[in-house]
């Protein structure tokens, strides 16, 4: 059934649809979560006061937001974009806190001693330092933002793996809906791997 699917073109247009969203979402929250994390992070009166908001909303279920983007951008691509960028935000700043505490403190003082900028301080001392849980916490985030583009194309959408789903379960269609899932879980287990293999060979940078 798998390869069955993969010769119609209307279930490649879905799949091409949903890895697009996924994908522009993904490379919007987590430069823009680790670039607030780090303005936060660096400031203790930012953070005093910031940390616990990012807290407090990662706490609340994204999905009863999601009528709200409908409302806002319509079902639509920027949509789900957006609703896929607000799943994966908050977890993204939450874990590159985590990151920036394992940075040594050491390290910048003497970076900071020799009078380096905050751009050269975040890029020779914060990234390098970052990087191992700042490679955890994409593989994570990832996963927030797979399902919550997954979850918004399933609640209203034309198009996208989440939309197929949807109809496919309410037309009892088992044979479709279950190979569908196999492509989807194979998507995230490919990526979670690729990045975990990413992580042990930046292992070395936690020394």
């Amino acid at each position: 059934m798998i390869v069955q699917l993969f010769g119609e073109a209307g279930f490649r247009g879905h799949l091409a649809t949903t890895l697009l969203e996924t994908l522009v979402a993904f490379l919007v929250s987590v430069p823009v979560g680790f670039i607030m994390a780090i303005l936060i992070g660096e400031n203790k009166y930012a953070s005093d006061i910031f940390k616990p908001l990012v807290f407090f909303v990662f706490s609340i279920p994204k999905s009863i937001f999601l009528p709200l983007f409908i409302f806002a951008f319509g079902i639509s691509f920027h949509q789900k974009v957006a609703f896929g960028v607000f799943s994966t935000l908050f977890i993204v700043m939450m874990l590159s806190f985590a990151a920036i505490e394992s940075v040594r403190r050491d390290h910048l003082v003497v970076a900071r001693s020799y009078g380096a900028t905050r751009m050269q301080t975040v890029l020779r001392v914060y990234l390098p330092g970052m990087t191992p849980v700042l490679l955890e916490a994409i593989r994570v985030s990832m996963i927030f933002n797979f399902t919550g583009i997954l979850l918004a194309e399933m609640y209203a959408s034309r198009e996208g793996l989440g939309n197929v789903i949807e109809q496919w379960g309410q037309g009892f269609q088992l044979d479709r809906l279950m190979a569908t899932i196999v492509v989807i879980a194979a998507i995230a287990i490919v990526f979670n791997e690729t990045i975990r293999a990413l992580e042990s060979r930046c292992e070395h940078w936690r020394e």
